[in-house]
C-alpha cells in the first residue's frame, strides 16, 4: 500500500513539474472560487481568499453586486469566461432596503418614506432567474443566506432579513443547492462583532468570523469532487 501511494505521489509530482514547464502557474492548476455579493461579501472575501490560498484561487464580482436587479443586468460580464469550480452567492440587504430620492442620507435610505427596492414577489422571481444563469456554469453552488439585520438600522426593517431569506431558501430547495446560513451564524453575533449599533457591517473580528464559516463550506463542496 506505501508503495502504491509512492509511485503515485511520484507520478502527480511529475506531471506538475511537466504543467509548471509548459508555462502554467501553481494558481492556474488551483480549483476556481467566485464570491458574488455586497459590501458584506466584499469585508470577508479578502479573509476567505488568505484562508485558502493553498486550497483555490478566490475570486469576488467587481464591485458591489447590490440588489437582484444589478445582478440580472450584470451577471454575465461578472462571470466571464472563467470555468469556476465553486460559486457562491448571496443578494438580499439591498433588495430589502428603504429609499427614497428626496433624502438626503447616504444612498437614498429612508424606511419611513422610502419605498423598498425589491418587493418579496419581485425578488423571488429575479433570484429564480439568476439562479437558472449560474447553474449554466456548471459550477457547485452554494446560496450565502443574508445575514442578520440588527435593531435601530436605518433602511431595514428587522424581520424582512427572515421573510427574505425564506424565500430563498425555497428557490435553492427547488433547485438542490446547499445554504451557507450566514444568518444564523451572524444572528448569534455579539455587539462587539458588528461596526457600531444598527449596523449591518462587522468589525475586522466580525468578518474574519464569517470568512471562517465562508471558507468551510466553500472546501466541503470543492471536496466532494475529489
Amino acid at each position: 500500500m506505501k508503495r502504491l501511494l509512492f509511485v503515485a505521489f511520484v507520478f502527480a509530482s511529475f506531471n506538475l513539474q511537466i504543467v509548471l514547464a509548459q508555462g502554467a502557474t501553481t494558481e492556474d492548476l488551483l480549483p476556481k472560487v467566485f464570491i458574488i455579493g455586497d459590501s458584506i461579501s466584499i469585508g470577508y472575501a479578502p479573509y476567505v481568499t488568505q484562508m485558502m490560498k493553498r486550497d483555490a484561487v478566490v475570486k469576488h464580482n467587481q464591485g458591489n453586486a447590490q440588489h437582484t436587479g444589478t445582478g440580472l443586468k450584470n451577471i454575465n460580464q461578472w462571470l466571464g469566461d472563467t470555468k469556476w469550480d465553486v460559486i457562491h452567492f448571496n443578494w438580499g440587504l439591498w433588495d430589502f432596503c428603504y429609499r427614497s430620492p428626496e433624502t438626503r442620507a447616504p444612498g437614498n435610505t429612508d424606511k419611513i418614506h422610502g419605498s423598498i427596492t425589491t418587493p418579496l414577489k419581485q425578488y423571488e422571481i429575479n433570484l429564480e432567474q439568476l439562479v437558472r444563469r449560474l447553474e449554466k456554469t456548471g459550477a457547485k453552488l452554494i446560496w450565502a443566506s443574508t445575514t442578520v439585520v440588527p435593531e435601530g438600522e436605518a433602511c431595514r426593517f428587522v424581520g424582512d432579513d427572515w421573510k427574505y431569506n425564506e424565500v430563498a431558501a425555497r428557490v435553492m430547495k427547488a433547485h438542490g443547492i446547499k445554504v451557507d446560513d450566514l444568518y444564523k451564524l451572524t444572528k448569534g453575533f455579539p455587539p462587539g462583532l458588528f461596526d457600531g449599533p444598527g449596523d449591518v457591517h462587522y468589525t475586522h473580528a466580525g468578518y474574519k468570523v464569517i470568512a471562517a464559516e465562508v471558507a468551510d463550506s466553500i472546501r466541503s463542496a470543492l471536496n466532494e469532487g475529489m
